[in-house]
């Protein structure tokens, strides 16, 4: 590995890294179910988060279950998606967006598309 592919490496790391904690930080402020903790787990380039079920609609124990996906786009741009249960699928809400637009949408989440 070159000298410039281990620095490219290394800030690929970090930016991920604080993507990461941005993600944990914007969850903590969310709308609903804000006596939870979300796990936010990093899948590649995307990251997957999970949640307690309180409504226990998904899952009747309370279980952790898929709440959302956050995939990068080119030019910091993301896709995020709500787990379709039924169908055991991700299914994208907003495409080709900033990644604060994107926080917004899952952290409030007006149409409980997010957090069932």
């Amino acid at each position: 590995m070159t000298a410039v592919n281990a620095h490219a490496a290394a800030s690929g790391a970090v930016v991920m890294n604080l993507t990461l904690h941005r993600l944990e930080r914007a969850l903590r402020e969310r709308v609903r179910y804000r006596y939870v903790r979300p796990q936010v787990l990093q899948e590649g380039d995307a990251f997957r988060i999970q949640s307690p079920n309180c409504s226990r609609k998904i899952d009747p124990s309370g279980g952790l279950i898929d709440i959302a996906l956050l995939v990068p786009h080119e030019a910091n741009r993301w896709c995020l998606c709500s787990r379709d249960h039924a169908n055991a699928s991700w299914e994208p809400q907003l495409q080709n967006a900033e990644l604060d637009a994107a926080l917004d949408l899952l952290c409030v989440d007006p149409d409980r598309q997010f957090w069932p």
